[in-house]
């Protein structure tokens, strides 16, 4: 009982420094982005600040950002909602981590304050994040209907790209450039993504049923599986 207090009390702290960091990212990159140090000088404010929040990056570091709010401040709060917002954020900060490494690291060269957001956003967010969904859980909350709810915000995120990528000509990263590389190379780099995220979700259901079974089962934020069953508010508090 007193070991899983103490990692409930750990867990706790750890998603909360963590939701503080990213929002100090987060606070730090919009003031880049309104004194013109982004580096976009021919662009208004306004339009910088879309093109900003349009970066599966930033949007995958605002869902981090909120899951670690709610773990921080209600860690046994559960819901379809609740459920849907950690898999996103899951799968989207471990997407940002591998496609940045692989594909997007070689091109990126920031400097300054840009050189410690890009530290932050793609290269100290999503292993702390991914470590403390292992560490902590909790467990047994990937169902089926939350796994087909969590394709929607990336799809989502795809159809706006495109379609805002086609009325401005601006596009968030390189592999996904219309305008350079054409309908059909920019479908097929984003099926290459969209199947990284199918099996990031396979491997992230099959860990949870097997981190369930053992004793770190993210301590009494753990349910058994089962229907989203709001939790009383005592329980949750």
């Amino acid at each position: 009982m007193d070991t899983e207090r103490a990692l409930h009390r750990v867990g706790r702290a750890w998603h909360g420094v963590l939701a503080v960091l990213i929002g100090a990212a987060l606070v730090a990159q919009v003031v880049l982005v309104c004194t013109g140090g982004d580096g976009d000088p021919g662009v208004s404010v306004a339009a910088r600040l879309v093109r900003t929040f349009s970066f599966f990056t930033i949007q995958s570091n605002i869902l981090v950002l909120a899951d670690c709010a709610v773990r921080a401040v209600r860690p046994a709060a559960d819901g379809r909602l609740r459920r849907v917002l950690r898999l996103d954020a899951l799968l989207g900060i471990t997407v940002t981590g591998l496609v940045f490494a692989l594909v997007l690291a070689g091109d990126s060269h920031p400097t300054g304050l840009a050189w410690w957001l890009n530290l932050m956003f793609h290269y100290a967010a999503p292993p702390i994040a991914v470590v403390g969904w292992l560490l902590f859980g909790p467990r047994r909350r990937i169902d089926l209907a939350s796994l087909g709810c969590a394709l929607v915000w990336p799809l989502l995120w795809i159809g706006y790209t495109l379609a805002h990528g086609a009325a401005s000509g601006w596009y968030p990263y390189p592999f996904l450039n219309v305008t350079d590389l054409g309908y059909a190379a920019t479908v097929r780099n984003l099926a290459f993504v969209v199947l990284l995220g199918l099996v990031l979700l396979g491997a992230f259901a099959g860990l949870d049923r097997l981190l369930a079974r053992s004793r770190w089962t993210g301590g009494a934020a753990a349910v058994p599986p089962g229907p989203v069953v709001p939790e009383p508010r005592a329980a949750r508090d």
